[in-house]
């Protein structure tokens, strides 16, 4: 028991070392890796089975994500955002509206039949308007099998890798063809658009001493309101009680961003990624592989619908509200996929100016995704 609450708890640590170390799995990504060394471990034997393991593979899974998301949110910075180009504003509202869209057409076609179809409406709502956080929190909320989330989740990361593939090669050159291209703002601050970059993909200096008593400080703040998401759980029948907590963590997160203390804590952002790893890597351990590999096609088709029916939706709205191609794609690059993939994306549009606009509406895009995911869930159930 103390050795696997280790393995937990440490062990991601690893692979962001592994994930730093070598490209190719840099270019994986560590949360893809997490969940490939969770299945291989959870179904290799070495894991043993029997009620104390379940309830801290349980335990762990919920904890993990509740206290991420407040250390997520920390970093959203509402009043840049409110500032942002209007334009990148608006692409970022039109792509989650394609989403929603998809995500609802496409459960009456693909889903609507299978019992758990309202709940893998609920977690591609949440990845596509946010991202694995959101997720994440989801699952937890709807209380979603692991398997059904491993599923989902490894199908989305398929059909999401051929995405980025086709937004760092044709994207642009095919929406150029009926949408206006981008207009370059003169004395834009490259330097502060490497900065934030670097920024959002380094954990180098989280364990520095300056660090270590704000991220503790920040750590603790989570907890706080943690408990305060559970105290109002309990005042809800037990049914909305997963629900009422997810969202009032959420929605404090999204309050204490504002203050100004709590928002320039450094590394709070990689604080709450480094328990998503945790998340990703146990529920993993729980999943069944043989589940995995029996290829569900009505999920398999209906990721891939939402997909890239949000893309051709967003194409259509974005040429007739003049939308330029880079905007366009970066939002949906951001929001479909993670903020993390903005700068590779921009660089392969030779494009930085629409770096920093494009993080911010994906890192905003994990205060919305819970509240759209749970809404668009228990609407369709």
């Amino acid at each position: 028991m103390i050795i696997l609450i280790l393995f937990y708890l440490f062990f991601p640590a690893v692979i962001l070392f592994l994930t730093h170390k070598f490209s190719v799995m840099n270019k994986i990504g560590a949360v893809l890796t997490a969940y490939f060394f969770g299945l291989v471990i959870g179904n290799s034997g070495l894991m043993p089975e029997n009620d104390t393991i379940s309830t801290i593979q349980k335990n762990f899974s919920e904890i993990s994500v509740l206290l991420a998301l407040p250390l997520l949110l920390f970093s959203a910075n509402i009043r840049a955002w409110l500032k942002v180009a209007g334009r990148t504003v608006f692409s970022g509202l039109l792509v989650t509206v394609a989403v929603i869209i998809t995500v609802i057409s496409g459960y009456f076609i693909f889903v609507k039949d299978i019992d758990y179809g309202w709940e893998i409406a609920g977690l591609l709502t949440g990845v596509y308007t946010g991202g694995t956080p959101n997720m994440a929190a989801i699952k937890t909320a709807l209380n979603v099998s692991p398997d059904i989330f491993i599923i989902t989740h490894t199908y989305d990361m398929l059909v999401c890798t051929f995405f980025l593939l086709l937004a760092m090669t044709v994207f642009q050159r095919f929406g150029l063809m009926f949408l206006p291209p981008f207009k370059s703002n003169t004395g834009e601050n490259n330097e502060k658009e490497n900065e934030k970059v670097e920024e959002l993909e380094s954990y180098d200096g989280i364990l520095n001493k300056e660090n270590r008593l704000p991220l503790l400080k920040s750590f603790s703040l989570s907890v706080l309101i943690l408990a305060a998401g559970g105290g109002l759980s309990m005042l809800v029948p037990e049914e909305y009680a997963a629900v009422t907590a997810i969202l009032t963590i959420t929605t404090l997160g999204i309050l204490l961003s504002l203050v100004p203390s709590i928002h320039n804590t450094p590394k709070t952002f990689h604080l709450g990624m480094y328990l998503i790893l945790i998340f990703s890597l146990v529920v993993a351990t729980m999943g069944d592989l043989t589940a995995v590999t029996d290829i569900s096609e009505e999920i398999l088709f209906y990721v891939f619908y939402v997909v890239f029916g949000t893309v051709v939706l967003n194409y259509i709205f974005s040429a007739i509200f003049r939308i330029d191609a880079d905007t366009a794609i970066i939002t949906m690059t951001s929001l479909i996929f993670s903020p993390p993939f903005v700068p590779v994306v921009a660089a392969k549009l030779n494009n930085k100016e629409i770096i920093i606009s494009g993080l911010t509406v994906g890192i905003i895009g994990y205060a919305a995704g819970n509240y759209l995911g749970i809404i668009i869930a228990y609407a369709l159930k």
